[in-house]
Parts: structure tokens; C-alpha cells; sequence
């Protein structure tokens, strides 16, 4: 079986484990007693901070431990806002940003706060001058991802974060996916991220805000981890982490060399291997082990099934992989295709012949899809009608736009094709397809059983 969900979930690096055993057995008794084996946990937890410090690039005692990377997050928002209260209510956040800072964002605004979402272009980046244009006399806080969770694109951190620093505005930076692989630069003021994404074990997040920041943190609190995360701090799983991290960032130089070369091949042939697919994100700024691609006329949860029962782990943005069947805010933002979306993300370790083999499986796994679903094949014809519309009310994703594309060849070149739609994906999907397909997407209408969508041929 070859994992290719690294960006979910890191399989836990051999240091990791060693550390963790050891500490297990030294490093089990409170770290706030002054008896021996208090002190020895005592030194163990310092050490590992100081290791994590190090590898973000700040000091120890300004970084905590928490239990998860989403707390941090939770946290760091929460308590930012909060010291900053006097300043107003205004949280600025990029549209591409981590479920986790997202629902932050939405509580913020549900207790009277105010939030401004930054668009993205369609390889998924921010600009600086868009944040400067969220920005306000009331913001308290901006947050940016330095690097996607999905399609892997890195942010403009350190120019983003010269645009808050000039308008006096802490910027909050989830560094969950890049962190293993090198310091976030910038001049940041807090930064989260998770264990679990490096290669240490799941359950251990570490939340960094710098000296002079304004924070209070929410909640009940106590003694431990400076007031900002209580509990009791689970220390063998913190020595893990933290000695994760360092052996990761080790490796850092020579593994993304070979996941880059590896993922850029993915990037390559994919396209020349299956029809009608569109590889997304950044193809330059990006995480070298990462590497998103969208099939058209695909379920995609079917697609992930037959990728696993040919021994291939893989994640998905798309919609049809949701149960909640709502398409991806990543991928919705970028305005890219969600249907059929595959999230490749290679661990260190991954060997070529584990890529070639999965681009060897890759094609007949979307043509067996494409196959079930109806989905068309070959080239358009010359149509004759003027216009068509298609009643897709009640089908779900990718149907809607399987339909479209079977209707598009019966209408002339500048003829038109209407849709029916009451499937939310549709809206992201119809115009993504458009845009593949080098169609016009005229628009849609609100209607009493759902949405009309018109396209009109252009070639």
C-alpha cells in the first residue's frame, strides 16, 4: 500500500517513536514538582521547547504546547482578539485558510465581531496589497496560512506580514504545513502548527506568539504553559514532537529535492495521461511534496475508492467525497474544477516507482469512472440548435456538468445551453468547466426549484 496523504497526517517518523518510548518511561511525573523525577520531566519538557524554538526561529518562552493544532489555532485567534479588543473587532483572513481559523472566524462574527475574507487567484495565492485593502483603523488581528492545506501553494507571508506590521496589525500566520520544511520568514507576531504534519505523533500542537503582542488568553486558565494552554502537559508526546521536528527539518534540503522532482512529474503527465484534467495551485511557489489535480466527469469518492483498492491513499477537495456534498471553500475560492479532485502528498521516503506505478494506475481508474457515470467521450460535433436546455434538477455532482458537456456539441458555435441545477456544486463546477473547456459561462438565474445556468459555445 503506497500513503500518499502526508498532508493529513505524516506517518510517525523513526526518531519520533524512539523518543517517544524513551520519554515514556522518564518522563511520565508532573513537571511542576521539585522532586527528582518532577525536575527530570521538568527537564525534558525545556528541552523540548527549546528543540521546537529553534526550529520556528523564536524564543522558548515565548512558544506553548497545546493539544492539537486546530487549539492552537482556536487559542491564538481567541486570545489576540482579546488583547486587542480596544482596538475594535475587525479580523481580517485569507478565503483559503484552514477550516480550523475559518470556524474561528465565524464564532468571531456570530458574538457581533466583524471579519473580511481576502480573495485568491487561481493558483490559490494572496496578494499584499489585498490585505491592505481588508485592513482597517478597527482590525485587531489578520491571519494567513503560509502555505495551502490543499494545493499546496505558499502564501506571501513575510510580504503580508510588512503590510499588517505598517498599519500596527498582528499578523497570525498557520505554519501547519510548511514548518518541516523550513522557518516561516517575516516579521509574523503569532504562529501555530501541529505535530502531526511533521512526522510526531497526533495531539501535540505548539502555539507561538512573540513578546510584545497584546494577548489575553480565554477561558479558564492555570499555571501551566504560561496561562495560554491548560492541562497537564503530555510530555512524552511533546519530546516527540519536538525531536520529529528537528530530525524533519534535518532532511528538509534533500527531501524536498526528491519530492519536488517526484510531484513535478505527477504535475507533468497526468495531463497527458488522462483527458480533461486540470492540475491546480501554484506550480512554482509550492510545498514540494504536494500536488492537487481535478478530473472532469468523475464522482470523486469513487475515484478515491478505486485508487485505494489498487493500494493508493490519496485525498480529496472534492464535493463528491463530502458528506455534506458542498464543494471545497479552497477550491471554490480559486475557482477551480472540484469534481474528481485528487490531493496527492508524498511522505519523505516515497520511492519513484511508487509514483510510476500510481501513474500507471491513474488512468484506468478515471476512465472506469467516467465509464459508469456516462460521462462523454470523443470530440464535439457541429450542432445545429440555437439553444438547449438541460434538466438536471435532482442529479448530484459531477452529473450536472456531465450533462452540459453532452448537450454543448448539439448547439452551433455561439448557441447556448441552459442547465437546471439544484445541486450546490454546480455553481462552482459550471464555471470552472467553462473555463477548461474555453466555453463562455453567460450566468446564472434564480429559480423556484433551483438554478438555471447558461453557457454559450465558443468553440
Amino acid at each position: 500500500m503506497s500513503y500518499f496523504d502526508a498532508a493529513s497526517a505524516a506517518p510517525l517518523h523513526p526518531v519520533a517513536r524512539q523518543a517517544l518510548m524513551a520519554s515514556l518511561d522518564e518522563g511520565w511525573a508532573d513537571p511542576a514538582r521539585l522532586y527528582r523525577e518532577g525536575r527530570r520531566a521538568r527537564m525534558l519538557l525545556d528541552a523540548a521547547r527549546e528543540a521546537a524554538a529553534e526550529a520556528v526561529g523564536c524564543r522558548p518562552d515565548e512558544l506553548v504546547f497545546t493539544p492539537s493544532g486546530t487549539r492552537a489555532l482556536h487559542d491564538g485567534i481567541a486570545g489576540a482578539l482579546a488583547g486587542r479588543r480596544r482596538v475594535g473587532r475587525h479580523l481580517a483572513v485569507s478565503a483559503v485558510e484552514h477550516s480550523a481559523v475559518l470556524h474561528s472566524a465565524a464564532a468571531h462574527e456570530a458574538a457581533g465581531g466583524a471579519v473580511t475574507e481576502v480573495g485568491v487567484d487561481r493558483a490559490g495565492a494572496v496578494t499584499a496589497a489585498a490585505y491592505a485593502d481588508a485592513l482597517r483603523e478597527d482590525t485587531a488581528l489578520a491571519c494567513l496560512q503560509s502555505a495551502n492545506h490543499e494545493v499546496g501553494t505558499e502564501q506571501p507571508v513575510a510580504e503580508v506580514a510588512d503590510v499588517c506590521r505598517a498599519a500596527g496589525v498582528p499578523l497570525l500566520v498557520d505554519a501547519a504545513q510548511s514548518l518541516p520544511w523550513g522557518a516561516v520568514d517575516g516579521d509574523w507576531s503569532l504562529l501555530a502548527a501541529s505535530s502531526h504534519k511533521w512526522g510526531g505523533p497526533a495531539g501535540v500542537g505548539l502555539l507561538v506568539v512573540r513578546k510584545g503582542v497584546r494577548f489575553a488568553p480565554r477561558g479558564p486558565v492555570d499555571e501551566r504553559e504560561s496561562g495560554r494552554s491548560p492541562g497537564f502537559e503530555n510530555i512524552p508526546a511533546i519530546v516527540a514532537a519536538a525531536a520529529a521536528l528537528r530530525a524533519a527539518r534535518a532532511e528538509a534540503v534533500a527531501q524536498a529535492a526528491r519530492l519536488r522532482e517526484l510531484t513535478e512529474r505527477i504535475r507533468a503527465r497526468v495531463p497527458e495521461l488522462v483527458p480533461d484534467v486540470e492540475v491546480v495551485g501554484d506550480p512554482v511557489r509550492r510545498l514540494p511534496h504536494l500536488v492537487t489535480f481535478s478530473c472532469l466527469y468523475v464522482d470523486g469518492e469513487t475515484l478515491l475508492h478505486e485508487l485505494d483498492r489498487a493500494g493508493f491513499s490519496v485525498s480529496s477537495g472534492s464535493s463528491c467525497t463530502s458528506s455534506t456534498l458542498t464543494p471545497s471553500h479552497v477550491l471554490t475560492a480559486m475557482g477551480v474544477v472540484s469534481e474528481g479532485n485528487v490531493r496527492v502528498s508524498l511522505p519523505p521516503g516515497t520511492e519513484a516507482a511508487e509514483v510510476e506505478r500510481f501513474l500507471d494506475v491513474l488512468p484506468g481508474a478515471v476512465a472506469g469512472v467516467r465509464e459508469k457515470l456516462g460521462a462523454p467521450v470523443g470530440t464535439a460535433a457541429a450542432g445545429t440548435l440555437d439553444e438547449l436546455t438541460v434538466d438536471a434538477l435532482g442529479e448530484r455532482c459531477p452529473l450536472p456538468v456531465i450533462e452540459l458537456a453532452k448537450a454543448l456539441p448539439r448547439v452551433r458555435v455561439g448557441g447556448t445551453v441552459t442547465v437546471l441545477s439544484d445541486d450546490e456544486v454546480a455553481a462552482v463546477d459550471i464555471p470552472a468547466w467553462c473555463w477548461t473547456q474555453r466555453q463562455e459561462y453567460v450566468g446564472a438565474r434564480e429559480r423556484a426549484d433551483g438554478v438555471a445556468y447558461e453557457v454559450r459555445r465558443l468553440v
